[in-house]
């Protein structure tokens, strides 16, 4: 079958890679250099599955900054993973790189079905249908974590499409066939409730990353043991042993916009809890940053941007905010993180020499523990408990 996708972030690529397997993808960027990096058998991000698939060579996978050309092989199904980055201002996701990108599907591709695989406001596909006068656009969330996207798409917790008909079993199909657990739960629904499922699912998690931070900022404000409280908690099988490794605040590409867009779907709706997990992750921040300046440091080293281990990415770190509260309280900020070939970024000093980046420093901040600062480990502040993501 042909297929084009659109958009080679970490969901777009993974799709592609996934679906390349078994049929001819033709993928859309706009970036010329990850379509280099493609076509070389390279991968543009960390990501140890996509890496492997890349470089055996065996996927029907060609990459391309030409429109004409990725959709020139007409196409049956348009796969779209386009940014749709959380607008402050105006309170919801900033669509506009999206609707382009279906714009372009449509004229196009005028018999293919065009799958949203971004992350969307509830009643979004709806609405998108009756503005370009169509059916052919159908939402299908994801759910894959940074650095473990193709896992997670060759190993579904669900697949779910935003549409009960033949296409969308058919769209179901293809993705079952490309995962290496095919016995995976298949949903299919109307688009709304599929959208639904994506932010509801994303603020859970949100809920459960606060939880846990929240136990950990009470035992830590009282003097007590984080690890035995979690330990003991998290036995009740209710509960479970997992996701429960205490950080600076949830971060990263979803789950901060996620909720955010969650929160404002609830604006005409009863509300509590969702709120409050939005308020919880700026609450954490602010107690992360006070621990720190309470050690009075002169100068505060930042050991990596990247929030979890095995990633590249740091868009939206929790990290990011912490460091502003302490710069602005006169505490020079400096930054340890590898991926950075700049000397200065956002504004903070870059120091990737390991060794200095350690004697200058009178006290480290890091996210997640790691073998290359142990060694200074009475200046470092983490609060990774078990040594995981």
């Amino acid at each position: 079958m042909n297929i084009t996708v659109v958009g080679l972030g970490y969901v777009g690529l993974s799709n592609a890679v996934l679906l390349a397997q078994h049929n001819n993808v033709r993928a859309l960027e706009i970036v010329q250099a990850k379509v280099d990096l493609i076509n070389q058998g390279k991968s543009p991000i960390k990501d140890h599955e996509i890496e492997e698939f890349l470089a055996n060579g065996k996927l029907q996978l060609e990459a391309t900054v030409d429109k004409d050309y990725a959709y020139g092989h007409q196409p049956e199904f348009v796969v779209i993973a386009a940014p749709t980055d959380y607008d402050d201002e105006n309170d919801q996701f900033n669509t506009e790189a999206l609707e382009s990108a279906l714009e372009d599907a449509l004229s196009y591709a005028p018999e293919a079905t065009i799958i949203i695989k971004s992350t969307i406001p509830v009643g979004y596909t709806k609405q998108i249908n009756e503005k370009y006068q169509t059916d052919r656009i159908v939402f299908s969330p994801e759910f894959l974590r940074e650095g473990k996207a193709l896992y997670d798409n060759l190993h579904p917790s669900r697949i779910i499409v935003g549409e009960v008909s033949e296409r969308a079993q058919k769209f179901a199909d293809l993705m079952v066939e490309g995962a290496a657990d095919p016995s995976v739960d298949v949903l299919l629904m109307p688009s709304t409730e599929a959208e639904a499922v994506k932010l509801f699912s994303n603020t859970y998690l949100a809920l459960r990353v606060s939880y846990f931070n929240e136990l950990d900022t009470y035992a830590e404000s009282k003097g007590l043991d984080t690890k035995s409280i979690i330990d003991g908690v998290s036995l009740d099988p209710r509960i479970g042993d997992y996701y429960n490794n205490p950080s600076f605040g949830y971060g990263g590409y979803c789950l901060p916009k996620d909720t955010k867009q969650m929160l404002a779907n609830y604006r005409d709706v009863p509300n509590n809890l969702i709120r409050a997990i939005v308020e919880s992750n700026a609450t954490r921040k602010e107690f992360i940053s006070s621990q720190i300046l309470k050690r009075n440091p002169e100068v505060v080293g930042i050991h990596r941007l990247t929030m979890k281990t095995d990633s590249d990415n740091f868009r939206q770190a929790a990290i990011f905010d912490i460091m502003k509260k302490i710069r602005a309280e006169g505490v020079e900020v400096v930054i340890y993180e590898p991926t950075i070939k700049e000397e200065v970024f956002e504004g903070y000093n870059v120091v990737n020499d390991l060794d200095t980046f350690k004697s200058m420093t009178s006290g480290i901040l890091a996210n997640r523990i790691s073998e290359d600062i142990r060694d200074v480990s009475h200046k470092v502040y983490t609060r990774d408990v078990y040594n995981n993501n």
